[in-house]
């Protein structure tokens, strides 16, 4: 059995995203991490101490206290944590993906490393969810009558002044 190792690991090349878009860009999110944290070597993303400090240790932060500040970070907006977990970082960059950026499931498979064999559908399983908002009301899906609506690619609001 072959176990992965960080040389397995292929990375991710990030490039910064247009004015517009910069509360999603990686990049300015990195320099800002980097800046506010003030690491200069080692790991990252390293251990939180009491009174939400990052510890001195050059020791990461474990996937069970990540999970434990995300999860206190949706109730701190009145978010029900329950169906959320690591997994939903994955789930929501496939649906950016595919919904705002219209990337195929085949582009999305393969910038994921996920394999492209469609026999089980497992990207399904990224891109749609029970706890998922829907886009719009199912009772409207045939209506003749109803109005576009035009979708803020900015704010993810609809309007029908488009």
């Amino acid at each position: 059995m072959h176990v992965p190792t960080c040389l397995d690991i292929k990375p991710f090349h990030l490039w910064p995203f247009s004015s517009s878009e910069a509360h999603l860009c990686p990049v300015r999110a990195l320099a800002a991490w980097l800046k506010e944290s003030k690491i200069t070597t080692g790991y990252l993303f390293r251990k939180i101490a009491s009174g939400d400090r990052i510890t001195e240790a050059n020791s990461p932060m474990s996937s069970e206290q990540f999970l434990e500040l995300f999860r206190n970070n949706l109730l701190d907006v009145d978010i029900d944590p329950t169906p959320y977990g690591t997994h939903s970082f994955r789930r929501g960059g496939c649906q950016f993906l595919h919904v705002e950026k219209r990337w195929s499931l085949r582009r999305i498979c393969e910038w994921g490393g996920w394999s492209v064999e469609f026999t089980n559908m497992t990207i399904v399983k990224y891109l749609i969810s029970s706890n998922d908002d829907p886009t719009e009301p199912r009772e409207q899906f045939l209506n003749p009558n109803r109005q576009l609506m035009v979708k803020c690619s900015q704010c993810g609001r609809c309007c029908s002044c488009g």
